[in-house]
């Protein structure tokens, strides 16, 4: 089954995301660059600190507690230190464009926690041969957002049906390393490409975790918390039990299900360059 992580700096919601059976809860500290990478997008630009770290590690236990720091800069090691005080399970890096910025990440986490890599750039891609050389990756994750932006690309789940994500899961694969790759919703919602495509292609992928997208749940619209747990636990039961089934699959299935996706793709990937 994937991990499913959820980001939230709430922490009656982080309780109930716990309890429902969301295996981490994702704090997001970067800001950095955000708003100049994605001016016009509808995408969430948070601004957790380091003291939603230490509430939300208060009421998470059986979950891993992710933070997501900002790109290396001049204050990334006072950072990671303030991170890891605050009790971060996992330390997630954004944005590196080369072995080098890994490496001084690596050193500045220095085996406190788990290191996860957030491949998002074309230059990633670029150098991720020589990132996978290094000791003390533990795990990398394919932001599909932003790499989508940085390649050109229409639509971010193209890069699903493309080649460049099967491409990157290759190399990592090879090297031993666990991935995650991108966002998905719930099961049976009304959207453009349904999240049962989404999650036979992880599936297909081997993918090790997930992002729930606001699609699954925006408890920022959602204000009742009686309303937000409901909707964790239907949504959830629901999307275990589609992964129940596509553990079963065959390749011929996956390999059927993934030209579907391509050609769903490719409708809204028309759609959108109509607007």
């Amino acid at each position: 089954m994937l991990k499913y992580y959820y980001i939230t700096n709430d922490p009656r919601v982080a309780a109930i995301a716990q309890e429902t059976g969301v295996d981490r809860i994702f704090i997001d500290m970067e800001y950095i660059g955000k708003e100049e990478r994605q001016p016009k997008l509808d995408t969430v630009k948070n601004r957790h600190t380091v003291n939603d770290v230490k509430q939300i590690r208060r009421v998470v236990s059986k979950s891993e507690l992710l933070v997501r720091i900002n790109p290396i800069y001049e204050n990334s090691k006072e950072e990671i230190e303030q991170v890891i005080s605050a009790g971060a399970d996992i330390i997630m890096l954004p944005m590196w464009k080369s072995a080098d910025e890994v490496k001084t990440f690596i050193d500045f986490v220095n085996k406190r926690a788990k290191t996860m890599l957030l491949l998002e750039t074309d230059e990633a891609v670029n150098c991720l041969d020589d990132v996978l050389k290094l000791y003390g990756i533990d795990e990398i994750h394919i932001g599909l957002n932003d790499l989508y932006l940085s390649q050109n690309k229409t639509f971010m789940f193209e890069l699903l049906c493309d080649g460049t994500v099967d491409s990157i899961v290759k190399k990592i694969a090879s090297a031993g390393i666990t991935y995650g790759i991108g966002g998905v919703g719930g099961v049976g919602s009304d959207v453009m490409l349904p999240a049962e495509n989404i999650l036979a292609e992880y599936y297909r992928l081997k993918s090790s975790g997930v992002i729930l997208a606001r699609a699954f749940c925006d408890a920022s619209k959602v204000t009742d918390y009686n309303e937000i747990e409901n909707i964790f636990k239907s949504g959830l039961k629901a999307n275990r039990a589609y992964e129940e089934m596509l553990s079963k699959c065959d390749d011929e299935y996956f390999s059927r299900v993934h030209g579907e996706t391509a050609e769903i793709i490719d409708k809204i990937k028309e759609r959108i360059k109509g607007n």
